[in-house]
């Protein structure tokens, strides 16, 4: 097991090892739960209301502690002192789902300077971090916005800014797309592609299975407290029994890929992760046997 061992290989960034946790009220958040975050990849956290989706995300950056169970980062055990844990959250930030539970300041620069503020940088350097992460999530134009006067997903992007501005390596967001159209869900999906491309690791939890399908590198699944299965998310179709245990279909476009390989119109070896690329597949085909038309 984990503890066992001193230290964590480079490539993992974020290890929970057994974690137990029980709320006041005596209900089980966690349950032994064992979880790996690979440095530099993009994780789906997949599983009903209660799971323990969110009882894991207060455990990475030290919002609530475990009451046995080890969790590192990048190779430490985490330290709970109150300069440990403020070095654990600037490395670690956290986006919750309701952004109005994380904005607090009247206006969107205040907000997003907050962090950086805290841990004791100067005017300069926090002016430079609050105009990168603002440029980055799309909202350099409202530095002076007043918070109220923002939309729903105008505010989910000012509480990302906010936890880039103390430049984190992992970022970790609690239903990002819940709450938000199609056309906000895309925007969203745009600003967290282009902060992996800049190295950022990225955990996020769902209900879209499709969405994690097509997006993630990785993809967890948590029932009871517990994550019962850790997978590399192209191999999502060998674990069917285990989503229906948690309520969750396969993708729709794994049902397609399965209909059409019996129709002998996609290679067992084609595993499309999005319809789009499912289209792009058979056009290729089409294109590849001269039927032009």
């Amino acid at each position: 097991m984990m503890s066992t061992m001193n230290e964590r290989p480079t490539a993992t960034l974020l290890a929970l090892d057994q974690i137990r946790f029980a709320y006041p009220d005596g209900s089980i958040g966690l349950d032994g739960c064992s979880l790996a975050i690979r440095r530099g990849s993009r994780n789906a956290l997949l599983g009903a209301n209660g799971s323990g989706k969110t009882t894991v995300f207060h455990h990475t950056n030290g919002l609530l502690r475990p009451q046995s169970g080890q969790i590192w980062y990048a190779g430490q055990a985490i330290d709970y002192s109150r300069s440990g844990l403020r070095r654990l959250r600037s490395k670690v930030g956290l986006v919750f789902q309701n952004p109005d539970h994380q904005i607090f300041s009247a206006s969107v620069q205040e907000d997003v300077s907050f962090g950086p503020y805290n841990l004791g940088l100067d005017d300069a350097t926090v002016r430079e971090r609050v105009a990168a992460s603002l440029l980055a999530v799309g909202m350099s134009g409202f530095a002076d916005k007043a918070v109220h006067h923002l939309s729903f997903g105008q505010k989910k992007r000012v509480c990302i800014a906010g936890v880039l501005a103390m430049e984190p390596e992992l970022l970790i967001l609690d239903e990002p797309m819940a709450g938000l159209d199609y056309r906000m869900q895309e925007e969203l999906l745009a600003v967290l592609d282009g902060l992996h491309a800049r190295g950022i690791t990225l955990l996020l939890a769902t209900h879209d299975i499709d969405f994690a399908y097509r997006w993630a590198d990785h993809i967890h699944l948590m029932r009871a407290g517990r994550c019962v299965a850790s997978l590399d998310a192209p191999r999502l179709a060998d674990y069917a029994g285990q989503l229906s245990a948690l309520g969750l279909p396969l993708p729709a476009v794994i049902a397609l890929q399965h209909g059409l390989m019996r129709r002998g119109l996609l290679a067992v070896e084609q595993r499309p992760r999005s319809c789009a690329e499912l289209l792009t597949m058979l056009e290729t085909a089409r294109l590849g046997k001269g039927d032009g038309n």
